[in-house]
C-alpha cells in the first residue's frame, strides 16, 4: 500500500502517523512545499513575542521525529498535478526537476491560504511587501519575513489590519515587544466569534495594555509615508460614518482570515462545496476515486449546523486522523465540530464553543441567551478572578446550544469551555450540566462549578 499526503501540516501530517499506526508496512510519503512539516502555526504570535525563544521549537515533532514513525518527506516539493486515472502525482522539487509519484491511495491537506483583503498597496505592479514592512502572516516563511523587519528595521510601531484571533494574539506579541500598535477592525468590535458584549471586553484589555483599537474602520490603502509624520508607512481607512481615519506606522500586519486552499483538487475534478471548500463525506472521502481530503482545505460536518466551513487545528488533525484510517481501508468518521476556540489576550482570555444567539436562529432554533458571572474560585482565596458568561440555550427543548466565556488567563477559561463542549456534543440541556460530578477545592472552583452557576441562571431566567 502506498500512501501520497499532499501537505505537511495538521492534517497531513496526521493522517501519515494513523496511517503508519494502523499498518506499519505501510508506504507513506509527505509531500511538503516548504522545509517545515509539522510546525505549529498557532504559536508563531509567541515566537514573536519571545515567549517562545527558537522557531525550531514551533515543530511538533522534529523531521527526525517523522522519519523515524517511517514516513518519506518530500521537503520543499509542490504538487503540480494530480492524474486520477493514473494514480499518479506529479511534483516538482526547489530546483525545479519534476517527477512522478504513484500512489493507491492519496490524501489532500492543502490547507488554506490568507484572505487578501481589496487594500490599495497589497496587490499590483507598485505593491507593498515584507522588505517595505508589510506582511501577512500564515506560514513559517511568512514568519521568517515578520522577525527580519523586527530586527532589521527596529520598528517602533506598528497597524494589525484585523481583530480575530491572530490579529489580537499578534497585538499582544508586538505590544510585548515594545511597538507602539494600531489594530483595525471593520466590524463593530473585535473577536467578532464572541458577542459584542465579549468583545467589548477584549477591547478594554488591549486598551489597558496601550493598544490603540479603532473598530467600524475599514482599510483602504497602504502607502509609503512622505509626509512629516513618523512611520515610513501610511495606512488610509475609514470610519463607519465615512470619516477619513489616517495612521503611520513602520510595519503593517494584515491578518484578515483565510481561504480553503483547493485548486490542485478542483482542477482534477473534485467537487467543491460551502464556501469553496473541497467536498467530502465524514469519511473523508472526496468525489474522486482513492482520493481523501482533511484540514482547512475541505468542508467541516458541525455537529448543530451541518456543512460548513470552520478551519481550526484541532478539526484538521481529527479529519487527518479518519483519513489516514480509512485510506487503509477503515470506516471511521468525522463526528464533527462545535468550533470550540479560545484566544489569549494579554491577562485575559476569550472562549466559545457551540452557537451563539444568532447563528442558533438561522439553523432553525429558539434560542435565548442569558448573561451572567462567576468567581472562578471560591472568593475568600485569594487570587479569584470573575468569569463572565454567554449562554444560549433552546427555549422550547433546552438544549445547551452554546456558551461564550471571559476572564482572568489563570481562571481555566480553556478548560471550562471544554465542559460545555463535551455537554453539547452530548446533546445535553441546559439544566442537566448541574449535574455533572465535577471536582471541587476552594483554590480552584467552587461546589457549583462557575459554569454550572452559569447554566443555573439560564434556567431561572427562562423559567420566568
Amino acid at each position: 500500500m502506498h500512501l501520497v499526503m499532499i501537505g505537511g501540516s495538521d492534517a497531513g501530517i496526521s493522517a501519515a502517523l494513523r496511517a503508519r499506526e494502523l499498518d506499519p508496512g505501510a508506504d507513506v510519503t509527505v509531500v511538503v512545499a516548504d522545509a517545515y512539516p509539522n510546525f505549529s502555526i498557532c504559536g508563531i504570535p509567541y515566537y514573536v513575542s519571545g515567549e517562545v525563544t527558537h522557531w525550531r521549537n514551533l515543530a511538533h515533532r522534529t523531521i527526525a521525529d517523522l522519519e523515524a514513525a517511517g514516513m518519506w518527506l518530500r521537503l520543499d516539493t509542490t504538487a503540480r498535478q494530480i492524474d486520477v486515472p493514473g494514480r499518479k502525482l506529479l511534483i516538482t522539487d526547489a530546483d525545479g526537476k519534476e517527477d512522478l509519484l504513484g500512489y493507491d491511495k492519496l490524501i489532500v491537506g492543502t490547507g488554506a491560504v490568507p484572505v487578501r483583503p481589496p487594500i490599495g498597496g497589497l496587490d499590483g505592479p507598485d505593491a507593498l511587501g515584507p522588505g517595505d514592512g508589510v506582511h501577512l502572516l500564515h506560514s513559517m516563511g511568512d514568519t521568517f519575513a515578520v522577525m527580519r523587519t523586527l530586527e532589521s528595521a527596529a520598528p517602533a510601531s506598528a497597524v494589525i489590519v484585523g481583530g480575530g484571533y491572530i490579529g489580537l494574539e499578534m497585538a499582544d506579541a508586538l505590544t510585548v515587544r515594545g511597538l507602539q500598535v494600531t489594530q483595525m477592525e471593520q466590524l463593530p468590535e473585535v473577536l467578532p466569534t464572541v458577542d459584542p458584549q465579549l468583545g467589548a471586553l477584549v477591547h478594554a484589555e488591549l486598551a489597558a495594555h496601550g493598544v490603540e483599537v479603532l473598530a467600524r474602520t475599514t482599510v483602504q490603502a497602504i502607502t509609503r509615508n512622505t509626509t512629516s509624520q513618523p512611520g515610513r508607512l501610511h495606512v488610509q481607512a475609514a470610519a463607519a460614518d465615512g470619516t477619513a481615519v489616517t495612521r503611520a506606522a513602520d510595519m503593517v500586519l494584515v491578518v484578515v482570515g483565510v481561504r480553503p486552499d483547493t485548486v490542485l483538487a478542483a482542477e482534477a475534478g473534485a467537487t467543491l462545496g460551502v464556501k469553496g471548500a473541497l467536498a467530502v463525506d465524514r469519511g473523508m472521502r472526496t468525489n474522486l476515486p482513492d482520493v481523501f481530503a482533511a484540514g482547512d482545505c475541505v468542508v467541516t460536518h458541525h455537529r448543530l449546523l451541518g456543512q460548513t466551513y470552520l478551519p481550526l487545528g484541532t478539526t484538521a488533525h481529527k479529519q487527518g486522523r479518519v483519513a489516514g484510517e480509512n485510506a487503509l481501508g477503515g470506516n471511521r468518521q468525522f463526528a464533527g465540530s462545535l468550533g470550540t476556540q479560545v484566544v489569549k489576550i494579554f491577562d485575559q482570555a476569550a472562549a466559545r464553543t457551540g452557537l451563539r444567539d444568532h447563528e442558533a436562529q438561522a439553523a432553525g432554533f429558539d434560542p435565548v441567551t442569558v448573561e451572567s458571572e462567576a468567581d472562578d474560585h471560591k472568593a475568600y482565596y485569594p487570587g479569584s478572578h470573575r468569569i463572565a458568561m454567554r449562554i444560549t440555550g433552546d427555549r422550547t427543548t433546552e438544549r445547551l446550544l452554546g456558551m461564550q466565556l471571559f476572564g482572568h488567563r489563570h481562571a481555566e477559561i480553556a478548560k471550562r469551555i471544554d465542559i460545555a463542549a463535551a455537554a453539547i456534543f452530548h446533546h445535553m440541556t441546559v439544566d442537566a450540566v448541574s449535574d455533572l460530578d465535577l471536582s471541587y477545592t476552594p483554590p480552584l472552583g467552587s461546589p457549583w462549578e462557575a459554569v454550572q452557576m452559569g447554566t443555573q441562571a439560564w434556567v431561572r431566567q427562562t423559567q420566568h
